[in-house]
């Protein structure tokens, strides 16, 4: 019987993780199955279960599940617990559902595979859900922190969460950007339905040496990114982070840490046209 994972979520129209999940089966010669399997909110805590009960190996978690898996898990890793939700959810061969958030370390080892080196004084937009574990692990990697968030309390919440950066006005970020060597977007601006922000205009303080990142995959060249092009910045897709984060759960589930290499990506970037 192949080993059986999957990834839920509400809905899963844009979800890529099959075709990782799937390359790596096939690349490692793994007898397993990743599936799709969209679950509604009222329903995802029993069919969690009874996906444990009939012999998964545990899930993928996204939107809008990241939170309602933190609080149904028996254990959480640090990972998680930093992050406040957890992604990945392993079912232990004791019946305990295990936790982890892999979303931050895949962030920060996607940066490293970009070749961008790490400590950096980083300028993060966003302070929702993607935010929080962006962050605590930039932390943990030793970079410094400041945060701007429309909303202005939740920056400063995630900040205490946290305990560790500062917080800066929405207003006031691009003005201060020449103080940053790392800009990181986890904001829903940039993504497909989601244009018409002046990023063009927000980049003008830039320092030449800034790095520009947006977690969002989807488009693969997002406005903030073709606007760091226009001024000659180096920028780091989310496409990246998508691949890097799923490979911790790859190895829990199938047994194989699998490698992210050029011909996955490719695979991945076909689909995005």
């Amino acid at each position: 019987m192949p080993k059986l994972a999957a990834v839920t979520g509400w809905p899963l129209t844009y979800t890529r993780s099959p075709i990782l999940h799937s390359y790596w089966c096939e690349r490692y010669r793994i007898k397993g199955l990743y599936l799709r399997l969209p679950l509604a909110p009222e329903n995802f805590e029993r069919g969690v279960r009874a996906l444990q009960a009939l012999g998964f190996a545990g899930l993928n978690v996204t939107i809008p599940h990241k939170e309602t898996a933190f609080a149904l898990v028996d254990q959480r890793g640090l990972s998680a617990q930093r992050a406040g939700s957890v992604n990945t959810l392993i079912f232990e061969a004791d019946g305990q559902i295990r936790g982890e958030c892999t979303d931050g370390v895949g962030y920060v080892d996607s940066l490293r595979e970009a070749g961008v080196e790490l400590p950096r004084k980083t300028l993060v937009l966003g302070a929702g859900g993607a935010s929080r574990a962006v962050c605590a692990s930039l932390l943990d990697a030793g970079c410094s922190l400041t945060l701007a968030n429309r909303t202005r309390t939740r920056a400063d919440n995630l900040i205490a969460a946290l305990g560790g950066g500062a917080v800066t006005d929405w207003q006031s970020w691009s003005e201060r950007l020449g103080e940053f060597d790392l800009l990181v977007n986890t904001t829903s601006l940039g993504m497909a339905g989601q244009d018409g922000y002046d990023w063009v205009g927000s980049l003008t303080h830039a320092d030449p040496e800034l790095v520009v990142s947006d977690i969002v995959y989807m488009p693969l060249e997002t406005p903030l990114l073709a606007a760091a092009r226009a001024h000659g910045l180096i920028g780091v897709d989310g496409l990246g982070m998508l691949i890097h984060q799923a490979r911790p759960g790859f190895k829990a589930w199938f047994g194989t840490y699998p490698d992210a290499d050029p011909v996955l990506r490719a695979r991945v970037v076909e689909t995005l046209d």
